[in-house]
């Protein structure tokens, strides 16, 4: 192999490939985030992250600082126009499976600076500002990728490249690879404020569901909070960005002096999938790879799990513990669930965005009656499990989501006792395999979480779990038969890559 500049050749230094590099440098992998802005977009855009998102950022360490600048509320509700509830989402501030709160309202660029400050105190990891990406080729076993920087055009060599670029994705383009159009395309005025007084404005995330103007009220991170308002067909996006224009929008809330306005913005509110997520040694990851409606708040979600999915795998790979053929169960296992949140959204979106007011009170009128008769489709918002991948098929609970559970004292948190890396939770001491945490039970590690951890096992019927870094169970059974399914998946052509 060639004298590489790295492992990992990330184009996008935003949440997704900022994750991503930490990631698959905690697992092995050097790597290298070309960014061609200059620094942090300054202004709120996602305004959500879930207890599994969370979790992933507690895994590289970042958790706790983004915590601080985020909010929580209790529910995400779906009005009428005259305010009847069509569907309640509650629960958002209990905490979920992944052991944080099920819904987290951030500030986007808080988030990113956290990741960054932990991007650049990694030896192994590097990012670089205004190298706006050209072009690449494939070369055998490397890429070559051309940019255009501050100091002229530059070349860098690695692996692996991996568009995580954004929806209009420079590489997706390079590589040729085409969209799945979902069919959702919407135009909303997205509005950004400080908050001055919080008791004026509302607790929690709200829908309203009004034929006339559906509007989007949300809690975000850092003092903040947003509105979005669906563009009129007959509306310019010239016209709704007069400042006038907007305060007429928000006089209906009575929000005048409690909040500034700091940013405004029209957006397009899509649905598409890559139909291809590899090709050859070029991935793609986040809104290069999927674009969803906002409405469930899934898109920055989707972009970490991408990060969470792929770079304990690209990082194995590059250490020699694991042969490239790992990297094609990755869209396998990430598609179905990015279709599957896509869907949730768009079912959402079509409930807000009706605008004819006959089809609006046909809606309000059988959401009103399925909710009354205890048939409404709300409630905890839950992701599914792998559906294909890197599992051991026919174990219970193989490709579900492996909870962080909590401690008795409630302080501590299993993953932080445990760490990074594949683990194997056994009921007795089980034999210990090079890259897998092998313990037991009886190890006084687990003191705080043995009862809850034994009671798992046991609602499996199982002697072990065998979870993988990206926190989904690989499989259930004895520790010998996990042991050996995993490395059989897993490691199976490691000696030819580090060869």
């Amino acid at each position: 192999m060639a004298d590489l500049d790295c492992d990992v050749l990330i184009i996008g230094g935003g949440p997704t490939g900022a994750t991503l590099a930490l990631i698959a440098g905690q697992y092995g992998a050097s790597a290298i985030v070309c960014e061609k802005e200059a620094d942090i977009y300054p202004l709120p855009r996602a305004a959500h992250i879930d207890h599994e998102v969370m979790r992933i950022f507690q895994s590289v360490g970042t958790a706790d600082p983004i915590a601080a600048t985020s909010r929580c509320t209790q529910r995400y509700d779906f009005l009428t126009a005259d305010g009847q509830i069509l569907l309640r989402f509650e629960g958002s501030d209990q905490i979920g499976p992944g052991g944080w709160p099920g819904a987290n309202m951030i500030h986007q660029p808080s988030l990113e600076r956290a990741l960054r400050d932990k991007l650049a105190s990694q030896a192994r990891l590097d990012l670089k500002s205004r190298w706006a990406f050209i072009g690449y080729e494939e070369q055998g076993d490397h890429v070559v990728a051309s940019f255009e920087t501050a100091d002229g055009p530059q070349v860098l060599t690695a692996r692996y490249l991996v568009g995580a670029d954004g929806t209009r994705s420079p590489v997706r383009t390079a590589a040729g690879i085409g969209m799945d159009d979902l069919e959702f395309d919407e135009p909303w005025l997205v509005i950004d404020a400080i908050v001055h007084d919080y008791e004026r404005l509302p607790k929690v995330n709200l829908q309203i569901c009004d034929p006339a103007r559906p509007t989007t009220c949300v809690l975000m991170g850092e003092g903040r909070h947003r509105w979005e308002f669906m563009i009129r067909p007959d509306e310019t996006t010239e016209q709704v960005l007069e400042d006038e224009f907007i305060e007429r929008l928000l006089e209906p809330w009575n929000v005048k002096g409690a909040v500034t306005l700091e940013r405004k913005a029209v957006y397009r509110f899509n649905a598409r999938v890559a139909k291809a997520w590899r090709k050859g040694r070029v991935l793609l990851a986040g809104d290069a790879a999927h674009q969803t409606p906002p409405f469930a708040g899934q898109g920055l979600c989707a972009g970490a799990r991408d990060a969470a999915n792929l770079g304990w795998k690209l990082g194995m790979i590059a250490s020699g513990q694991a042969a490239d053929s790992l990297l094609d169960a990755y869209q396998g296992e990430r598609e179905p669930h990015v279709r599957t949140m896509i869907g949730m959204a768009m079912m959402m979106g079509k409930t807000v965005c009706i605008t004819d007011p006959v089809a609006a009170a046909i809606r309000d009128e059988q959401m009103l009656a399925a909710r009354a008769a205890g048939q409404s489709p709300d409630g905890r918002m839950e992701a599914p499990s792998l559906q294909s991948g890197i599992k051991l098929d026919g174990s219970p609970a193989a490709g579900s989501y492996f909870p962080q559970l909590p401690g008795l004292s409630g302080h501590s948190r299993l993953d932080d006792v445990l760490g990074p890396g594949a683990w194997l939770i056994a009921r007795s001491a089980p034999p210990e395999v090079e890259g897998v945490a092998a313990i037991s039970l009886e190890d006084g590690r687990l003191s705080e979480f043995a009862a809850a951890l034994k009671d798992w096992l046991t609602r499996h019927q199982a002697e072990a779990v065998l979870v993988r870094p990206d926190r989904y169970v690989f499989g259930t059974g004895t520790p010998e038969k996990l042991l050996s399914a995993w490395t059989d998946q897993i490691a199976i052509g490691a000696e030819q890559v580090s060869a």
